[in-house]
């Protein structure tokens, strides 16, 4: 048994499950892009591929990450591993497990259209509006894999099913349309339903973090990250911050060249934050 998870978090859930049930074993594949955002033209093409891996790059700059870790992740490498495994033993099955958010859905179309060939042996595990115990017994529904418990996750394999051929068929033409719109956001909008977005789709949730009181940008960023009920990642954020920084409609102290947590941020005039305010809602 091959797993395909899409979030760094979700592997150490299954390693757990995997001591809980020995039915569960088998190597854990991590599809490590954040596919919720960033431009998808052309990726079958090394000039399309490149040009995503420079504007992720960009976004790194001067992050606790640095630039240099585009360098090291390489998703199609990830999934020729899996094929190729998976052609080595003709019973091995491949279980995609899916939490209901945008980030694990667009991987999910992106890795489609490259599983074709084991139609029959592609298993989906998707946690789309189900009910799970959480840590205090109480009825919760999910978003992400990681947030079930192992035991939950045990339970949760006997909602896998394969992949039907008609979703083999229809699927990839999903990707497709996602890659020729190539909006610089996307979100889940309930099932499988991903919708485009403006690059200033999240701004609205960055401005009301602010006060007109100094604060580090890197408070602002886990504020955001925290109260936000549609999720995104702490760099695509950051860079939305630094460009609204760069229009004027957050006011900066420190050097963001130097850092996160190198420079403090604050509403700008109460005038053009009710301004942008309304523009992101607009966007929206």
């Amino acid at each position: 048994m091959l797993h395909i998870v899409f979030q760094h978090a979700d592997v150490n859930v299954l390693k757990q499950a995997m001591e809980l049930d020995e039915s569960l074993q088998g190597e854990i594949f991590e599809i490590k892009d954040e596919w919720g955002v960033g431009p998808l033209k052309d990726l079958d093409t090394e000039e399309g591929w490149k040009a995503r891996q420079d504007w992720w790059r960009e976004l790194l700059k001067d992050s606790p990450y640095g630039e240099k870790i585009v360098d090291g992740i390489d998703d199609r490498k990830t999934v020729e591993e899996i094929k190729s495994k998976a052609e080595a033993d003709s019973v091995q099955e491949v279980w995609i497990w899916m939490g209901q958010n945008q980030h694990d859905v667009t991987g999910y179309f992106w890795l489609m259209p490259q599983l074709k060939q084991l139609q029959g042996r592609v298993m989906i595990l998707y946690l789309n509006n189900l009910p799970f115990i959480n840590e205090k017994g109480q009825l919760f529904y999910p978003s992400a894999i990681h947030e079930i418990l192992p035991r939950e996750a045990v339970k949760a394999k006997r909602l896998a099913r394969a992949i039907t051929l008609s979703e083999f068929e229809v699927d990839p033409d999903e990707w497709k349309r996602l890659s020729e719109e190539n909006a610089l956001v996307r979100i889940l909008e309930g099932g499988k339903k991903i919708v485009g977005k403006d690059a200033s789709f999240y701004d609205g949730e960055i401005l009301k973090n602010l006060t007109t009181e100094w604060q580090k940008a890197s408070r602002v960023l886990t504020n955001t990250l925290h109260r936000m009920k549609i999720k995104t990642g702490d760099v695509f954020l950051m860079w939305r911050i630094k460009e609204l920084i760069n229009a004027g409609q957050i006011e900066v102290t420190g050097d963001p060249a130097k850092g996160w947590k190198e420079f403090d941020v604050k509403s700008a005039a109460t005038e053009d934050k009710t301004e942008t305010e309304s523009t992101a809602v607009n966007n929206q």
